[in-house]
C-alpha cells in the first residue's frame, strides 16, 4: 500500500493505485462464507450437484468475491498519513459479471475515482475497483466503493 499525504490525493484521481496479490478461491472458503451468510444453496456448496449446471462446478458466492475487496485494498489502495481509522462507506454501483469457479485465483484492481473532503481530516474516497479471475478477459466483478478515511490534522 502506498501512504501519502492527503494533500496528494488530487494528484492520485482517476489513476490506477495498485494491483493486489491473487486469492485462491477454495470449497473450503465457499463453504465458510455459505455458513456464515445462511447462504447454503447448493451452486456454492455441492459438488456433485452443481457439476450437473452449465458452470460444471461450484461457483463462489457473488458476496464472497464483494467481500474480499476489503482483503485487496490493504495492498492496492492508497493510505493516508495519520490516518486514525477507515470505515466502509458502501457502493454506489456493483455489477457481478462473471461467476467465479471453486480453485480459481481472483485479484483487486483499483483506481482512485475521487477524493473529498467532506470535513477537516475526514475524506470521502470513491474507488473503481474490478476483481479479475486469473486467466479470463472478464472480470468477476466490478464496483464503485466509498471509503472514509479519518486523519488526525494535528500531526
Amino acid at each position: 500500500m502506498n501512504v501519502i499525504a492527503a494533500s496528494e490525493l488530487p494528484s492520485w484521481e482517476g489513476k490506477e493505485t495498485g494491483v493486489s496479490s491473487w486469492i485462491e478461491v477454495t470449497q473450503e472458503k465457499i463453504d465458510q462464507f455459505a455458513d456464515a451468510t445462511h447462504d447454503h444453496q447448493f451452486i456454492h456448496v455441492d459438488p456433485e450437484q452443481a457439476a450437473k449446471t452449465p458452470f460444471g462446478s461450484t461457483i463462489a458466492h457473488g458476496f464472497l468475491s464483494l467481500s474480499l475487496l476489503s482483503a485487496f485494498s490493504y495492498e492496492n489502495a492508497l493510505g493516508l498519513e495519520h490516518t486514525t481509522m477507515g470505515v466502509n462507506y458502501g457502493f454506489e454501483k456493483v455489477r457481478f459479471l462473471q461467476p467465479v469457479k471453486v480453485g480459481s485465483r481472483v485479484r483487486g484492481r483499483s483506481v482512485l475515482k475521487s477524493a473529498v473532503e467532506k470535513r477537516p481530516g475526514q475524506f470521502l474516497l470513491t474507488w473503481d475497483v474490478t476483481v479479475e479471475i486469473e486467466g479470463q478477459d472478464k472480470p468477476a466483478l466490478k464496483a464503485e466503493w466509498l471509503t472514509m478515511t479519518f486523519v488526525d490534522i494535528t500531526k
